[in-house]
């Protein structure tokens, strides 16, 4: 070869690499919508997923799962392991070492401070942590140095990866955050709708409950990405209105959660412009049994905790009829079709944590009356309505609203009231109902209603965070700024101590059976849980769209910054 061939050739790779970097920006806007409108941008501070997503296209975890489930770094330069070192031979820490030159959208250096800054903020006693139970058993979090953080447990953890794993638990800003630990969290608006991130992009305006506007981070660690400029991030309607957005008229690239019956979605897909995915992970539609009295005659604080237990669904016979009226396969075949399976397990995927729990599967109306009649309920006054010591067998059902959900409260109310129970039926706003605001009644995690229908899932193929959400004390309460995993109030010793022993099992068959157990004990053995439908997640994009690699296993936005306009 030449020089002038040599030069030529340096000449040429230089300008292709000027191309890539000039790539960032160069498709324009991405038009997402979102049915449930995101009302606030620190998970943090909400448990809901819509929350959860919008927040991952600006502040990211150390690592993610991807689309198969496995172990992917991101702020990481690595996933630790025993094998690399980074999880310790006594399985009681594990360390993480950041990429080099990592920058926040600002342009200030991201360091192990802000991830040590990150369990701080999470763990501070006097605060209320949506995400806690990613750092049940941690006993503390140390900068080794600028670019190393190391996490200590407080027992042996086979599965050390709960903090900074996955969207729900992200590396907050500490120069940003510093003055809202503790009960100042909730008061923090700027930081709590803008944060700043490491993401692809980042926020320019948020309106709660409406629209997000976003624009490419500069400082990405990725010269060449993203692709798009900017995002415009439309939240609220309903699913519908999505889908058609999509597929029918093109005003929007993607659609998330198109949770609407099998053949409005393929009637949809003719239009055209766009197509439904669908995958199945760990989803599950579910009814939640209020374990406590929410009446409002009651104080808050005894509202939220098992100091006034519930008048009736307190009796497992009461649960348990309930759950025994459902045709699950009805609701199957209604509201999702092949992207739905009947369950009676909380956690439904991976197989090894799947539990033989199928004594839910078949309908028994009369087997639901007999335990009724069992219980002392009777109808004493003729009215249709059972009751017991002067008080109704009366149901307050709430949910968000959605068509799929408020069909299958129409065919639950008919099913309990033919073993003789009465139902009123509430529907709140998805952005109200899954949002943080303490001050709000109508959220699910204040659960002032008797029973409540939701799905949400787990980060990865290990239920271990997501099982250990309900040990006793997790509960949404005031001091907690209503923040907290176990909305029913579920409290079993017995179940706590299988929490800390699936954290120090190694063994997958062994975590397998006692993750099994757990299901059970939340699920069959005391219907607090009664589960309805596996559901397959399924979402909507443009045809024009490319790199969308559906995940079930983490946000749906994972890997946003690889998404590109099809030429």
């Amino acid at each position: 070869m030449t020089m002038k061939s040599m030069t030529l050739g340096s000449a040429l790779l230089l300008s292709m690499a000027s191309m890539a970097v000039a790539e960032r920006g160069s498709d324009g806007d991405l038009k997402i919508i979102y049915w449930q409108a995101p009302s606030i941008l620190n998970p943090y501070l909400s448990g809901g997923t819509k929350d959860v997503e919008s927040a991952s296209m600006v502040i990211e975890p150390l690592g993610r799962y991807d689309q198969d489930g496995a172990l992917v770094p991101y702020l990481a330069k690595e996933i630790p392991t025993v094998g690399n070192g980074g999880v310790s031979a006594d399985l009681t820490s594990i360390t993480w070492t950041l990429k080099e030159g990592l920058l926040w959208s600002d342009g200030t250096p991201m360091t192990s401070a802000d991830v040590k800054f990150t369990a701080e903020y999470c763990m501070h006693p006097e605060g209320g942590c949506a995400q806690a139970s990613f750092f049940d058993g941690v006993t503390s979090v140390e900068a080794m140095d600028a670019l190393t953080v190391k996490v200590t447990f407080n027992q042996p953890k086979p599965n050390p990866y709960g903090p900074f794993m996955g969207g729900q638990s992200p590396i907050l800003q500490a120069a940003q955050f510093a003055d809202c630990l503790g009960a100042k969290a909730p008061e923090c608006t700027e930081a709590n709708f803008g944060p700043i991130g490491t993401g692809p992009f980042m926020v320019t305006d948020f309106r709660p409950n409406d629209v997000i506007q976003l624009v490419a981070n500069p400082n990405y660690r990725d010269a060449s990405k993203p692709a798009f400029a900017s995002v415009t991030f439309k939240g609220g309607g309903d699913a519908t209105a999505a889908g058609r957005a999509v597929m029918e008229t093109g005003e929007f690239d993607y659609a998330w959660n198109m949770q609407l019956a099998p053949d409005v979605l393929a009637k949809m897909a003719q239009g055209g412009k766009g197509k439904p995915i669908a995958a199945f992970g760990s989803l599950v539609e579910r009814l939640e049994m209020n374990l406590t009295d929410p009446s409002p005659e009651l104080d808050a604080e005894t509202r939220a905790t098992v100091k006034a237990p519930h008048p009736f669904l307190s009796d497992i016979k009461v649960r348990t009829a309930l759950s025994m009226a459902i045709d699950r396969d009805l609701l199957v075949e209604v509201g999702y079709g092949t992207a739905g399976r009947p369950t009676c397990n909380l956690v439904p995927a991976p197989k090894v944590f799947a539990s033989d729990n199928t004594g839910c599967l078949t309908q028994d109306i009369e087997g639901a009356k007999a335990l009724l009649d069992q219980a002392g309920w009777t109808d004493s006054d003729g009215d249709g309505v059972r009751d017991k010591d002067g008080k109704k067998l009366a149901i307050l059902y709430q949910t968000s609203t959605n068509a799929v959900r408020q069909d299958f409260q129409a065919l639950i109310k008919q099913w309990w009231s033919e073993i003789g129970v009465e139902t009123e039926l509430r529907n709140l706003d998805a952005s109200v109902f899954f949002g943080g605001d303490p001050g709000s009644p109508d959220t699910f995690q204040k659960f002032y209603a008797d029973v409540e229908m939701y799905a949400n899932n787990f980060n990865g193929t290990d239920p271990q965070q997501y099982l250990a959400a309900y040990r006793c004390g997790g509960e949404p309460k005031p001091e907690s700024q209503w923040q907290g995993e176990n909305i029913n109030r579920f409290c079993d010793p017995a179940y706590d101590a299988l929490i800390d022993e699936l954290a120090r099992t190694g063994d997958l068959e062994e975590r397998g059976r006692i993750g099994k157990q757990m299901n059970d004990m939340l699920t069959k053995d005391s219907m607090t849980i009664v589960p309805l439908v596996d559901r397959g997640r399924v979402s909507a994009h443009a045809l024009s769209l490319g790199g969308i690699v559906l995940n079930t296993w983490d946000s749906e936005l994972w890997n946003i910054a690889d998404w590109h306009r099809i030429k």
